[in-house]
């Protein structure tokens, strides 16, 4: 019994990561994410290893991840995979508040984002 298993979202040359609740803005994720979209992994991770933004830490975890779901989960060739896709969505924005004169108050938002990364098995160039 039971409900049937879905079908799989995406093709069977690629292999999904995803990191929830990542403590910066989208608009800050997605400064590095676009430096990475379309690119060699081993690129894509060499430049994420130097890059002096501390989120790009969390990003290279995340590709790592991928890769390693398309090479154990999908027995896919690591030296040819590329990051097809890599988004970045808007989650919770914890709201805080600092006091200010006259007994004010200014606001401070602290946005947390979502991002998924998707890497792709090249085809071969015959």
């Amino acid at each position: 019994m039971g409900k049937p298993s879905a079908p799989r979202k995406l093709a069977d040359i690629e292999a999904m990561a995803y990191a929830k609740y990542l403590r910066t803005s989208p608009r800050k994720l997605n400064v590095i994410v676009s430096s990475i979209r379309g690119k060699k992994c081993e690129a894509a991770l060499a430049e994420l290893t130097f890059s002096k933004r501390r989120i790009s830490r969390d990003v290279k975890k995340v590709l790592e991840s991928a890769i390693a779901n398309a090479e154990n989960n999908h027995q896919l060739d690591v030296d040819q995979l590329i990051v097809a896709e890599a988004t970045v969505g808007r989650t919770l924005v914890m709201k805080r508040w600092r006091a200010r004169a006259r007994g004010r108050v200014g606001r401070i938002q602290k946005p947390f984002s979502n991002l998924r990364v998707v890497v792709r098995e090249r085809e071969e160039m015959a």
